[in-house]
């Protein structure tokens, strides 16, 4: 068996596909060819967050969008970070997810969640009393699902009745699974059910979840002895010149933290306390690494260190972030940071 909790970096994508101010659909071709690039380069999956009625996501349907670039990549892996169950019937979300599984030939990593902003879910009549319960019910019964059989379940929010399954997942037990999660509490339970984690925050807070979950990992856990990845999220810009990077990174946050700020401002809510609202504080909350590549790596080097982390996620394309600046930074974390690092 493979070591369950591995040393060597490995390197995927996250991608808010937040409007960077053109039009949706060139923003989704270049995100194709950007996709295309990934997979060129031997980055290891693309992750795709799911947002409704807001600028700071572009792709509502994260499974519709991701059956594209599979079929544009051969060997990148891809998958919704997360699938938002409380917005579909179980049993709808388990067979796209069949469905993507197959159409990748078996490269789905399997983001699921409740979402960060209930209001998103207010849209669909989804009350934020009814979120979690609603929630606890269609992940029970999408492991039901993924074992295959006849699918019988009676719950306060779903009922179904000898349902049967004609389709399954390519991945056998069922795909990698993930959660996003900023507390040790939910990363003990990923380690006990074998799920990959994926966290946001300054190393030293991702620390306390990565200690957790190394404390609760069970070795034999992991479907088909996959190694469990902790991820540390950056919003990474890489230029030849400090000067040029941070030119470049400064609009791009912005674009972005205007997409971000959109719902919250629009019902008034509080923005959450721990969001960067400038950014100067991006980067002393390590959000955003910005620099050359070798300032670049000499912070991601410390940041994953710190934090425990084996999976670094990068938001490469963000806010009004020229593509040419993206490929840049994709390319250059290949050929020169995760050598270093890795």
């Amino acid at each position: 068996m493979r070591d369950p909790f591995p040393s060597r970096l490995t390197c995927g994508i996250f991608d808010h596909l937040d409007a960077d101010g053109r039009d949706i659909a060139r923003q989704y071709a270049d995100r194709l060819i950007l996709a295309e690039a990934y997979d060129r380069l031997g980055f290891y999956a693309y992750h795709v967050a799911e947002h409704h009625c807001t600028p700071h996501g572009r792709g509502p349907s994260p499974n519709l969008f991701l059956s594209s670039v599979a079929q544009r990549t051969r060997r990148l892996r891809v998958g919704p970070l997360v699938m938002l169950l409380n917005l579909y019937h179980p049993l709808r979300a388990f067979e796209e997810i069949c469905m993507l599984d197959q159409l990748s030939g078996g490269r789905l990593e399997l983001g699921i969640g409740r979402g960060s902003l209930p209001v998103e879910c207010g849209y669909f009549g989804i009350s934020a009393d009814a979120a979690p319960g609603r929630y606890e019910e269609a992940s029970e019964i999408l492991i039901k699902a993924m074992k295959g059989g006849t699918l019988c379940y009676q719950g306060d929010h779903f009922e179904l009745n000898d349902v049967p399954l004609t389709l399954g997942p390519h991945q056998r037990p069922w795909p990698p699974t993930w959660i996003t999660t900023n507390r040790p509490e939910s990363a003990g339970w990923a380690a006990a059910n074998g799920a990959n984690l994926a966290c946001v925050g300054p190393s030293s807070s991702v620390r306390k979840i990565t200690d957790t979950f190394r404390a609760h990992l069970d070795r034999n856990c992991a479907a088909d002895n996959h190694a469990p990845f902790v991820g540390l999220l950056r919003m990474i810009v890489i230029a030849r010149s400090e000067k040029d990077a941070h030119s470049l990174a400064t609009s791009a946050y912005e674009r972005w933290l205007k997409s971000f700020r959109f719902l919250y401002e629009l019902n008034a809510i509080p923005l959450p306390p721990n969001l960067p609202l400038t950014f100067d504080a991006a980067l002393a909350s390590e959000l955003c690494v910005v620099g050359t590549p070798a300032s670049v790596r000499k912070d991601l080097l410390g940041q994953l260190e710190e934090a425990g982390a084996n999976y670094l996620l990068c938001q490469l394309a963000f806010g009004n972030l020229p593509m040419d600046a993206s490929l840049f930074a994709a390319s250059t974390i290949q050929s020169e940071i995760i050598p270093g690092i890795g």
